[in-house]
């Protein structure tokens, strides 16, 4: 489970291509995360 939230969150970062996009992608994906749990 862990390694494809790392694999996830790796394409994430990758796709953008802005500090202040990635910051926000980061952030949208932890929420996404936590609404998992």
């Amino acid at each position: 489970m862990k390694h494809l939230i790392v694999i996830a969150m790796l394409a994430v970062v990758a796709g953008c291509a802005t500090v202040d996009g990635v910051g926000q992608d980061i952030s949208g994906a932890a929420r996404g995360v936590q609404s998992w749990f």
